[in-house]
């Protein structure tokens, strides 16, 4: 379980903070301001896993909700809007959800702001010597495991309490981070209040707290690039999480994977635009294991681009992780089979932590058929 550290740790030695600084080069951002005009050979991606934007059709007309008619006369409506999105493509877009426009743009300076420090200022927060385990500055996603990097860099802040924030999270982003956060926890348990509901079964505040009670926001980076062609900003995936709130800028990049198709040739990716004003909301694996396969957590994948760098706010709301998670067993009875077993969610976080992004890969963990 991730935990807060209770003290600044003292640096071994100044070469422990020196080699913070020269692994820190190697992320996407310092090869960008190297003045890099090709993707290293460690960048490219197999032929299978690149992104033709061409091949995408924008979507999502139809997928964009009104929340604040959640609790209206359209409510019915609403619901089965949220449900039928979670029950396909897994992905959806919400308005008027509560976070505030202000708030929104203040999150892309911030992102944009903490980017643009010098390396040495960025590599504090490294794994192994970052101030506290809620703070970790990275690239890629498992870069000693993968055949070949994500053009991204991020910075990930796990949420455990509000002084724990305000005294390790980057001064650059730690209060409007926290904000974020704050304005949106409401507006997800709404959700999944819908779509529990939708499944008629009922849960207590208390399990509804636990299945959420683990939310960490990430500010990801993902620098021009020289070939966009040859590499991925994020390859394919899915969130391990219940529900992941995720502000996009006004650049685009994201996209879904539509159905389940036979082989890679066959697959059609689908391009989730920006909307202004608007959050993406995702499902993850945990919802798909909680709704005994009924809702989809969405395999998503994030292209580059060479015209201008572009970030991405992401919360990722998960279960606790001394939580036990499975099929609920209202929905077991009424299938009559369990797709997927009980398990503690902190063992599914390390297995999905464990290895490199491949597809929906990690929820074989929690399989049984």
């Amino acid at each position: 379980m991730l935990m807060p550290g209770s003290v600044l740790p003292s640096y071994a030695s100044v070469l422990d903070l020196l080699d913070a600084f020269r692994r820190s080069l190697l992320f996407s951002c310092g090869l960008v301001d190297s003045g890099l005009t090709e993707v290293p050979a460690r960048y490219i991606q197999p032929l299978d896993q690149r992104i033709n934007k061409q091949d995408a059709a924008v979507a999502l007309q139809n997928m964009t909700v009104d929340l604040s008619e959640l609790d209206g006369p359209n409510h019915e409506q609403v619901v089965k809007t949220i449900a039928h999105a979670a029950e396909t493509l897994g992905f959806f877009q919400v308005v008027n959800h509560g976070v505030s426009l202000e708030l929104m743009e203040s999150l892309k300076v911030a992102a944009h702001r903490f980017f643009s420090q010098p390396a040495e200022k960025k590599a504090v927060y490294l794994k192994g010597v970052s101030p506290s385990p809620i703070v970790k500055y990275g690239t890629s996603f498992v870069p000693e495991k993968e055949k070949a990097l994500e053009w991204k860099d991020y910075v990930s802040m796990v949420y455990t309490n509000d002084a724990n924030a305000l005294e390790f999270w980057p001064n650059e982003c730690k209060e409007v981070a926290l904000e974020y956060i704050k304005m949106s926890t409401e507006m997800v348990k709404r959700l999944l209040r819908a779509l529990i509901g939708n499944l008629e079964v009922k849960l207590d505040e208390s399990t509804l707290d636990a299945l959420v009670g683990l939310r960490m926001v990430n500010m990801n980076f993902y620098p021009t690039c020289p070939n966009p062609e040859l590499t991925v900003g994020v390859g394919r995936h899915s969130d391990m999480g219940t529900l992941t709130v995720l502000l996009q800028d006004g650049i685009g990049g994201l996209y879904v994977k539509k159905g389940e198709a036979s082989s890679s040739a066959n697959e059609e990716w689908i391009e989730i635009p920006p909307v202004h004003g608007a959050l993406v909301i995702n499902v993850g694996d945990a919802l798909q294991i909680l709704s005994n396969g009924r809702y989809k957590s969405a395999e998503h994948r994030v292209r580059t681009t060479s015209v201008e760098s572009r970030v991405s706010v992401p919360i990722f709301n998960a279960p606790l992780p001394v939580a036990k998670i499975g099929p609920l067993p209202e929905l077991v009875a009424r299938d009559g089979v369990a797709r997927y077993r009980e398990l503690v969610f902190e063992d599914y976080m390390n297995n999905f932590f464990g290895k490199s992004h491949e597809g929906k890969k990690s929820l074989d963990f929690a399989s049984i058929l």
